[in-house]
């Protein structure tokens, strides 16, 4: 079986496993801080058992790297890296908002760029983002592209949640000149829409995101066509260790990178 039919299956038992989960009490919990930093819940636990137990059931040789049970290796002979954040939007998931997913992905090597499988899936609704390298991207069983024309109302994703005040000042330019502002609350999925073709540049330079947050995002953005840069605007790359943090900015052309950068700089 292809990794990336391994990883939409997982992430199809997911969804199943969870559908009906959030937005109850169940869904909450709280059984401690996973290795990503944040509290599990009971969602979150649910979730990361689903891939575990169906990786095993496959004997797929590999390690996970899992935001809340941190790094298993279900092999001595690994293959690669599963990177996995079960729930993402662990938030929205708990109350009932309908805007989180599961982000897997899978790696050759300890370096995000080593990426060649990613599988985002929307869990309100079932729909999924799917990636390979050199494969390109697609939604459901449709290829997609960033957006590619001069669109009727300019997109702009940022991730403000937890910004520091000097942060705040750089970007408060981009709110006050009219561009249309969004952030819902899971980064993966965000990614996955930009990827779509429904946002112009998402952008997240708070240094705070974890590697299994954009794990999937990062093949699935890049084979839209998207750049994908750190915060020097250098090609997006880190190692998958559990104290890496990063900030990005996915944008589909150089001309919004200039435009919002010129922004932020002044």
């Amino acid at each position: 079986m292809e990794v990336i039919e391994i990883l939409r299956e997982a992430s199809n038992r997911i969804y199943e496993n969870v559908k009906d989960l959030a937005g109850t009490e169940q869904a909450a919990g709280d059984f401690g801080i996973g290795d990503g930093g944040d509290i599990s819940r009971n969602i979150d636990i649910v979730a990361e058992k689903t891939v575990l137990d169906y990786l095993k059931e496959i004997n797929f040789e590999c390690i996970v790297l899992g935001e809340e049970c941190g790094r298993v290796e279900l092999s001595n002979n690994s293959k690669g890296y599963v990177i996995m954040d079960a729930i993402d939007g662990s938030a929205n998931a708990v109350r009932g908002v309908p805007f989180f997913c599961s982000s897997l992905a899978f790696a050759t090597e300890n370096k995000l760029s080593s990426i060649t499988d990613g599988v985002i899936t929307n869990l309100s609704n079932g729909e999924m983002y799917w990636a390979s390298k050199n494969k390109g991207s697609f939604f459901n069983d449709k290829q997609i592209k960033v957006q590619n024309k001069e669109p009727i109302y300019k997109i702009v994703g940022i991730n403000i949640s937890g910004a520091s005040t000097d942060l705040m000042k750089r970007l408060h330019p981009i709110f006050e000149n009219h561009n249309h502002t969004r952030h819902f609350g899971a980064n993966a999925l965000e990614m996955a829409l930009f990827a779509r073709g429904l946002m112009d540049i998402f952008i997240d330079l708070r240094d705070k995101i974890r590697i299994q947050d954009i794990a999937a995002g990062y093949i699935i953005v890049k084979e839209a066509g998207g750049l994908l840069l750190d915060a020097n605007l250098n090609p997006l790359d880190a190692d998958l260790s559990y104290e890496t943090r990063v900030s990005f900015i996915a944008a589909v052309n150089q001309k919004i990178l200039d435009e919002i950068m010129s922004q932020i700089n002044k």
